[in-house]
């Protein structure tokens, strides 16, 4: 399959348009040192993120559609206008089910980089969005590569009701990581927070342990209230 080579002078990116699964555009960012990282414009999703030894980071299920409007299962789902089922919008809101555009003249970022593997994307209400969630928005995603490889996403969200109403809404990064060994994997820093348990009917629970830990690959449905990530 052969790659279009899209780089930006507005933004000074660099990136490679491709045509993904099922026809669907995809973006691809690498780095000098090997590492690389693809976003489907379908729902500005992030599918697979390596290291400088080719080795996947991100979880992709085998049973993943990528037919439109089905959302795309694993890597980095984009929860919003709506995370989970916390209000009337189908659960994760409808951001993972849309298309996404480039955007090569984005407004300048509060931090600069040196690194040129980034692409900007942007997505704003249909009419269809607007009648189930009658809000005006811009939402832009800039996702890059680090100087390390590191996988970097930064969103600016903007109110663009013409009326300056505002707004509320609820947003995650819903990343499935892969894992070798779930035993082996520790969660830190969750000690003393509140968390609804969605196995008990969303009820609220305090953290005591110091850290979560796995004896399965049974999902934790915890929900942690003022988490900074």
């Amino acid at each position: 399959m052969s790659n279009e080579k899209a780089p930006s002078s507005a933004s000074s990116s660099s990136y490679e348009l491709s045509k993904g699964i099922n026809g669907l555009d995809k973006v691809i960012l690498r780095d000098a040192r090997g590492s690389s990282a693809e976003v489907y414009l379908y729902g500005a999703h992030v599918t697979s993120w390596k290291n400088d030894h080719a080795e996947e980071l991100l979880f992709l299920s085998s049973k993943a559609i990528f037919k439109p409007p089905k959302p795309i299962r694993g890597g980095i789902p984009i929860c919003f206008p709506q995370f989970s089922n916390l209000g009337p919008l189908d659960s994760h809101g409808f951001a993972r089910n849309q298309f996404w555009t480039i955007d090569d003249s984005p407004p300048p970022f509060p931090t600069s980089t040196s690194n040129k593997a980034f692409v900007d994307l942007i997505l704003k209400p249909s009419e269809d969005d607007i009648k189930i969630w009658p809000h005006s928005f811009e939402f832009r995603l800039r996702v890059a590569l680090g100087p390390g490889g590191d996988l970097l996403m930064t969103s600016r969200i903007r109110n663009t009701n013409i009326d300056g109403k505002p707004f509320s809404f609820t947003f995650a990064y819903h990343t499935y990581f892969s894992v070798s060994d779930i035993s082996e994997v520790r969660v830190e820093g969750l000690e003393t927070l509140d968390y609804l348990d969605n196995l008990q009917k969303r009820e609220r629970f305090t953290e005591q342990g110091d850290a979560l830990t796995f004896e399965s690959e049974d999902i934790s449905q915890h929900s942690y209230k003022d988490c900074n990530s």
